[in-house]
């Protein structure tokens, strides 16, 4: 066992353990707020995502942080990105679904509107060239092409001429399995694409009608929001703090994403962790930033662009916490870079054994599925932490906050607290 090794298991038992009380009825308020209806799931219509970053700014000045660029809490960055600008419409037989809980609109759908018959995919086009000829031959430019999702990359692996063939349909429909899980896009499709439960689609479909109304914005303005606390001695050692505050946005007025558990979760665990910085007798020996990014869920676009155009040194990051998904825990906690960063792990399992906050801590390697990805890549130790067990819900309307059991919420804040209170001892030693 190594020196350092050794000396972080034994600063665990030296710093003293004090219990963090948070204020519960502020962090259910957050929640709520961030998952408003006002809001519209954070993202692109609307101005979901600006109002967002608003809120966050203004949490930021009420407890006295500073900004970390000059005068604004803002990062601005551009992007394009594809909206569902209106809620969609689907009618199958005469009979009306419902758009949210029984389909949705493709994130990466173009316009389109009208009747359609259905034309559900005969699987035989892939092993049978007889089958495939014959199936291709019709008109396609009136039928609603209907096939199941598991048969979305086989369609992709077909002839040019029968992939052109699919591209001159009204309209296609995927049947998803079990849930109704969307994106964000940056481009568009070439027509309209819709995706329904299989649950919800009738049998002896014969007909529908239609309506999607989408628009490619190609440079969407948004902004990571960033705020500083200088630390009492080291203020050049830097322990940050990020979680994307960003999500699906909506589909019209009608259909919302409220991203309760992904991501207003881990924004409201940055906003507590920097509330509890902020009061003078907590100030920390060194410095602390909290970021909110913007657009994580377009490809960690606000992370990406943060290291690109880092507002301080990189090299002055002594450690990343990444937070998202922090709503369950039931199950205990999963730490991304835990086997990249033993010594570091080893240190929050000996915290969480000391003070049983969680009932385990797993580990896993490197994984580019959040935004501490871009800061590891660039050599920046990191680690993401989130939740196990509790809500299924995932990239749907369902993942309201009424739903989020928050059952292990104050055990996070107060290993989090905790292992910074070990790291910053560590390195003020």
């Amino acid at each position: 066992m190594n020196k350092l090794y050794t000396f972080l298991l034994a600063l665990c038992l030296a710093v003293p353990h004090v219990l963090q009380a948070q204020d519960m009825a502020r962090v259910h308020q957050t929640l709520d707020t961030l998952t408003s209806k006002s809001m519209y799931g954070r993202g692109y219509t609307f101005g979901g995502d600006l109002k967002a970053a608003k809120y966050l700014q203004s949490r930021f000045q009420e407890m006295g942080l500073q900004p970390l660029s000059g005068q604004s809490y803002f990062q601005e960055f551009s992007f394009p990105v594809n909206r569902i600008v209106e809620t969609p419409q689907l009618q199958v037989n005469g009979r009306q679904l419902v758009p949210g809980q029984d389909f949705v609109a493709r994130s990466s759908s173009a316009s389109g509107a009208g009747k359609a018959k259905v034309l559900p995919l005969d699987t035989l086009v892939f092993t049978d060239a007889g089958v495939a000829q014959k199936f291709f031959r019709r008109n396609f430019s009136k039928v609603a092409l209907v096939y199941a999702l598991q048969d979305q990359k086989r369609l992709a692996q077909l002839p040019p001429q029968y992939k052109q063939k699919l591209q001159e349909a009204k309209l296609h429909i995927i049947l998803q399995p079990k849930n109704l899980l969307t994106t964000v896009a940056r481009q568009q499709d070439t027509l309209p694409i819709l995706e329904v439960l299989q649950s919800a689609w009738p049998q002896q479909a014969k007909k529908v009608h239609f309506s999607v109304t989408a628009d490619l914005n190609p440079q969407h303005q948004a902004q990571n929001v960033a705020s500083f606390i200088n630390g009492s001695e080291h203020p050049d050692s830097v322990l940050v703090f990020t979680a994307h505050y960003d999500h699906l946005g909506s589909q019209g007025q009608d259909v919302y994403f409220p991203g309760a558990n992904d991501n207003a979760s881990g924004t409201t665990m940055l906003l507590e962790l920097a509330q509890y910085y902020s009061r003078p007798e907590n100030q920390p020996k060194y410095s602390m930033a909290f970021i909110a990014f913007a657009a994580e869920e377009a490809g960690l676009l606000g992370s990406l662009y943060y290291v690109q155009h880092p507002l301080f040194p990189l090299q002055r990051i002594s450690f990343l916490l990444n937070l998202d998904l922090l709503g369950t825990g039931d199950e205990g906690l999963m730490v991304v870079n835990g086997q990249v960063h033993t010594q570091e792990f080893a240190l929050l399992q000996r915290l969480n054994e000391q003070h049983q906050y969680l009932p385990q801590i797993k580990s896993r390697g490197k994984a580019a599925n959040s935004d501490h990805y871009p800061f590891s890549e660039a050599g920046v130790p990191a680690f993401f932490f989130y939740t196990l067990g509790g809500t299924a819900a995932y990239h749907n309307p369902q993942d309201h906050a009424q739903q989020l059991p928050l059952t292990k919420f104050q055990e996070v804040f107060r290993l989090i607290t905790d292992f910074a209170a070990a790291r910053m001892h560590h390195e003020t030693e």
